[in-house]
């Protein structure tokens, strides 16, 4: 064939691949009025954030549109099964036991073995479990390692399957501290004084990793694991006295810590005044949009698992008390941090602000599947902004849906004639 005729064929199957994604917008739109969307609720999982998502899932599937979603809750125990139908909503109630004991129930098959109580992991629920007919979108509700880390965005990208929130790249670049400040610090947004650690170095060589911290940091500091959410693992360090044992601890969690300078200044006091915590949540894809400003005031020292879920001390404050010059600014960090990690759908993005003086502004993270309770502060932010909580779901719905399909645009192989 001659090489015009060649281009020619290319550029016609392009059309037709264009008609094709056109056609299945309407088909999305038709199937919006003919009958409602499949959405998969999946929550859970083996991370030490289960708990968190059990509550940001049990907010969900009371607030969602039931006039335009059929809701199907699939629950992953911490053990990695998969329960579905009665077993996953008795693993909201904290009944999972029982409904392990009974596989015909809800739980998961996997192959040939059904799932049990004494079962270690399944990797996926088989189509019989999910009842009858597909899932048209799925909306993870999986906070922490296996879930918003990209290990499940990359099994929907497998499956073909739309889901709300960022790819695999985002999700996985969302959960690694180290590697997104390596991408803030490349996008020019100001970032706290950092290092970051492997717990091969700190196990072979405590002496010398803490002599290298302090020779690069000035206390208090903040020892994280790199890779988790919630505050799990993070210690609020004021002297050498208290490093050892929160390197230990963030060790725990994952291979790599990271280790941040606090912003409210050097020196060992533990009365030096805190930095002001700022968050701001953003919707969308291409376009994404930043909410109002909001402030949390931590009921301990700092914003940690016990201030956000298990005390009512901590107070946040919507709007933030800012000059309109400083909610500008910090609305457009957020929208730049969330290009910068290629992010989708939705996240929160953290600041830290000096107390007094020059009120410096420093981006700390940004949380590609914040928690998600009708008082978390990421739909808080939004009802604030004019959004409600049962339409920011919706929207979050329909942003998973028009990714899918900016992605179905996409050639994956080399057609020839």
């Amino acid at each position: 064939m001659p090489p015009s005729d060649f281009g020619l064929r290319l550029r016609e199957r392009r059309v037709a691949r264009n008609i094709a994604a056109s056609t299945t917008q309407g088909i999305y739109n038709q199937t919006d009025m003919a009958k409602k969307l499949r959405v998969g609720i999946l929550f859970g999982g083996r991370s030490g954030e289960h708990e968190v998502s059990l509550l940001s899932a049990a907010s969900i599937l009371k607030a969602i549109d039931k006039k335009k979603f059929e809701v199907v809750p699939i629950g992953i125990t911490k053990s990695g099964q998969w329960l579905t139908g009665g077993g996953a909503k008795a693993l909201l109630t904290g009944a999972a036991a029982e409904a392990l004991a009974s596989p015909a129930e809800g739980v998961a098959e996997t192959g040939t073995a059904a799932a049990s109580a004494n079962a270690v992991t399944a990797l996926v629920p088989d189509a019989a479990s999910l009842s009858a007919g597909r899932l048209d979108v799925v909306f993870p509700v999986l906070h922490g390692t296996f879930g918003e880390d990209g290990t499940f965005q990359g099994l929907f990208e497998l499956a073909n399957t739309a889901y709300v929130g960022s790819g695999v790249l985002g999700s996985a670049v969302g959960m690694d501290k180290d590697v997104m400040k390596r991408l803030f610090a490349q996008a020019r947004l100001p970032i706290v004084k950092h290092l970051t650690i492997l717990r091969t170095a700190w196990e072979a060589g405590p002496r010398k990793t803490i002599t290298a911290i302090e020779a690069a940091l000035k206390y208090p500091l903040f020892v994280k694991p790199a890779n988790l959410g919630s505050s799990v693992g993070i210690s609020k360090v004021h002297d050498r006295k208290e490093l050892g044992p929160a390197l230990t601890l963030a060790a725990r969690f994952d291979r790599k810590i990271v280790i941040e300078e606090g912003v409210a200044g050097s020196g060992k006091s533990r009365s030096t005044k805190k930095a002001r915590e700022l968050e701001v949540a953003v919707l969308g894809n291409d376009a994404p949009k930043a909410s109002v400003v909001g402030e949390i005031v931590p009921g301990k020292e700092f914003y940690d698992y016990e201030a956000k879920y298990l005390s009512d001390a901590s107070v946040p404050i919507i709007p933030a008390k800012l000059t309109a010059a400083e909610s500008k600014q910090i609305r457009a960090m957020a929208i730049e941090a969330f290009r910068a990690c290629d992010l989708a759908g939705l996240a929160r993005v953290d600041f830290l602000m000096e107390p007094d003086g020059k009120r410096r502004i420093y981006l700390n993270e940004v949380n590609t599947l914040p928690g998600f309770t009708s008082i978390s502060m990421y739909p808080k932010l939004w009802e604030a902004t004019g959004l409600s909580y049962s339409d920011l779901i919706t929207r979050l719905i329909e942003l998973a849906l028009e990714r899918h399909q900016e992605r179905s645009r996409t050639s994956f192989t080399f057609e020839q004639a």
